[in-house]
Parts: C-alpha cells; structure tokens; sequence
C-alpha cells in the first residue's frame, strides 16, 4: 500500500532499502516518477503490482519492517471498481476487517521474529455515528499473534475538510475526525 510514494522517497534521502508493494498500478506509476530525483544515496529499492494479502513472493520471516497505511474502508476511493480487490472499494466495515485480517496474517508470516509492524489508520463515520475502524483493525492484528507496543495519535493540525464535510457537520452536529492511530505491533 505505497500509495503515492511518500515513505519510498524518505527512505531514498535516508539510504533505507525498501519493498513497496501496492494493487494499483497508478500508484505503483506514481512511486516510481516520485523516486525520479538525485540523491547521495542509492538503496535498493524496489516497486510492485501485488495484493498485501498475497505476499508469497516474500519467504517466512524475511522482512525487517512494515510500514502498512491501508485505505479507512471506502472514504476515499484509490481506485475504480475495475480493481474490484481493492480494500478502498469496500464500504462494509465487517468485510474491510477481514480482509485486514487476511492482510496481517501475511505481514505477520513475513515480519521477522522481535521486529515490528507499523499501520497507519483512521476511523470513520457510518449515518452520523463514529466507527471505531482503527480499534476494530487494531484487534485483527493481535487475533493473528502480533502483541500491540504502542497506540500513537497522530492529530492532524491545519487539517483541511471539503467544504462538503464542514457543512454537514455543523448541520447533522457531529465532529471532524481530526486524528489517526499509529500502531506499532511487534512479532
């Protein structure tokens, strides 16, 4: 879930080597042009087309680090349906879960022993009512063995909602969500 290539190009200006794997080949375009810079390192690294719950071109235990930012459910669509997999094109938080769940089974088969896994994610809103989505993925990853380490808040300070969201929550009366949870899980 590479997205559009932030953590691949930190981890070329800090000589990291990296595996960025996504579903979406625009996403998968979008790294590889966003990693077209000079840098005094030179990593390895490289990009994918694969499904995160998929990883068997990856061994057992044969990874260092994850850094894992699913999509929160269906909020923002990274892809067209025709990319039916995509976990951005489920709405029903349930199903999400699991296939989360099927994702950290992969993660946790693939992470080294005493290493760490970090999932960047976010709750949501169904008919005005606030789903816990993070705690519900959160539980997943301990359901397949991962032990939780830390829970950190990420506020999103200057955080700009669509005119649309703004609206509505002054007229249904219901808070932004303005924080996402890091987790960091180790094996």
């Amino acid at each position: 879930m590479i997205g559009g290539g932030t953590t691949a190009i930190e981890c070329k200006l800090l000589n990291r080597h990296l595996l960025a794997l996504d579903i979406n080949p625009h996403a998968i375009e979008l790294t590889q042009k966003a990693l077209d810079f000079e840098s005094e390192y030179n990593p390895r690294i490289k990009v994918k087309l694969n499904d995160a719950r998929d990883l068997s071109l990856l061994k057992d235990e044969s990874i260092d680090f994850i850094l894992n930012h699913p999509p929160y459910v269906d909020i923002i669509k990274y892809s067209d349906k025709q990319i039916k997999q995509n976990l951005s094109n489920i709405h029903d938080i349930d199903l999400f879960c699991d296939e989360m769940e099927k994702v950290a089974r992969e993660l946790y088969r693939v992470l080294k022993k005493d290493r760490y896994c970090a999932i960047l994610i976010g709750d949501t809103r169904r008919n005005k009512m606030y789903q816990l989505l993070a705690f519900k993925v959160m539980q997943r990853f301990l359901k397949v063995g991962f032990e939780l380490k830390e829970d950190i808040i990420k506020h999103q300070h200057n955080c700009k909602a669509t005119g649309f969201w703004v609206k509505k929550s002054k007229e249904a009366n219901f808070l932004l969500i303005m924080h996402e949870h890091l987790f960091i899980f180790k094996k």
